[in-house]
């Protein structure tokens, strides 16, 4: 039995390019990037590159906009303390309904332990956000405005150049973490009003625990991290250059193959959709099947549970997941379908399935052969087996 991952917007699996442009840094070219001395400059030379790379990627202007970081969550947490730092009298903070919890918990935080006052905007059933509320909510009290470029766990992208430009109206800063969206989008930031924007390199084959924010220049910056005058005293501790360097390497791979990845992967999204919906009565995908990412496929099992598709799943060597990594172990939905209006019975069957360049036809194949038969024991020993959603299927949802 081969195994078969379709869960990469939980993590991806390092290409062998990135691996290989890393090892060096751990042994022969192993200086500090901040000494002034050959094998410091050498390091040096190589986080220089790997900027440049991001920023390729996002579509910066200038190397001094990436602050390379230890991952998304750092970066989120940077830009919305420092926005709130440097806001003066402006103390609001604005953020989607959905956002990943590297966001929704630090606003929590600072809620309760700080008096800060944070609006949450809903989305509607395909999981798109109330611009109308959002543009509300914006006021002479806001110092940032910070929403998702790309959802996490249903992949439905939001007009994230826009929503800037009103944030900017209102004289608040926006961020964005992009977390999902980079390497799978095309993505532009000097061409928008965007302010600061999160990745991190798990998402599209770099390695764990790096990762950048970026921030436009001419935007006040406080640091999260202070120490030395690393990252031009904007982030303190000692370069991880190895994860940088990877970091780079798969920057540059994503942005040379970011066209074939979109109509390769989404091609097989969507022939795995096509075959779900043919296959198994009672489901129907999740999001916005107009404006969503390329490879993420999140369908709702109606009168099933998640964990026990899971759990069968992963018997018959495939992995998925119920929504966000950071948020398993819990037993109920996630926020983002509860904040959809997912029917109960249909919210608790919802699987994610993410794709990647990796993935093949036989991959999708295999999991369309055991997923009906999956799906039906299932719905044998779920609690909801004798219940029917009303108006589970939305008729736009199922044309992929």
């Amino acid at each position: 039995m081969r195994p078969v991952y379709l869960d990469n917007n939980a993590t991806t699996r390092a290409d062998e390019s990135v691996v290989a442009a890393m090892l060096p840094f751990f042994t022969d070219a192993f200086g500090n990037a901040s000494s002034a001395h050959e094998s410091g400059a050498v390091a040096a030379g190589a986080v220089r590159e790997a900027r440049r790379n991001v920023m390729s990627l996002i579509g910066a202007e200038r190397e001094q906009e990436i602050i390379f970081t230890s991952g998304a969550t750092e970066s989120n947490n940077a830009a919305l303390l420092s926005a709130l730092e440097t806001g003066g009298e402006r103390n609001e903070l604005v953020v989607s309904a959905v956002e990943h919890p590297a966001i929704l918990a630090l606003c929590a935080y600072l809620e309760t332990e700080r008096g800060v006052n944070v609006h949450r905007i809903g989305v509607d059933s395909r999981g798109r956000l109330d611009t109308d509320a959002y543009r509300r909510a914006l006021g002479p009290k806001t110092a940032l405005a910070s929403v998702m470029w790309a959802n996490n766990e249903t992949g439905t992208i939001f007009l994230v150049p826009e929503l800037a430009e009103l944030a900017h109206e209102a004289g608040a800063l926006f961020h964005t973490d992009a977390v999902q969206a980079v390497g799978k989008v095309a993505l532009d930031v000097k061409s928008t009003q965007i302010d600061m924007l999160s990745l991190s390199g798990h998402k599209f084959h770099g390695p764990k625990g790096v990762g950048a924010l970026y921030v436009r220049k001419g935007v006040t910056f406080r640091p999260l991290i202070r120490g030395g005058q690393q990252e031009r005293g904007r982030r303190g501790g000692t370069e991880n250059v190895p994860a940088i360097v990877g970091l780079g390497k798969a920057a540059e791979q994503a942005a040379l193959g970011l066209g074939e990845l979109q109509a390769g992967v989404r091609a097989l999204r969507d022939r795995f959709e096509a075959g779900v919906l043919a296959g198994i009565e009672d489901c129907f995908i999740l999001g916005d099947v107009e404006s969503r990412l390329p490879n993420t496929a999140n369908i709702a099992f109606d009168r099933a549970e998640g964990e026990s598709i899971l759990l069968q799943l992963g018997k018959a060597g495939v992995a998925a997941s119920l929504g966000s990594a950071c948020t398993s172990g819990s037993t109920e939905p996630s926020h983002v379908v509860r904040a959809m209006g997912v029917p109960y019975t249909a919210a608790h069957g919802s699987v994610r399935f993410s794709f990647s360049r990796e993935n093949s036809l036989a991959d999708v194949e295999h999991v369309l052969e055991v997923l009906p038969a999956i799906v039906a024991r299932a719905r044998e020993v779920s609690p909801f087996a004798r219940r029917r959603t009303a108006d589970r299927v939305v008729p736009e949802q199922v044309h992929v």
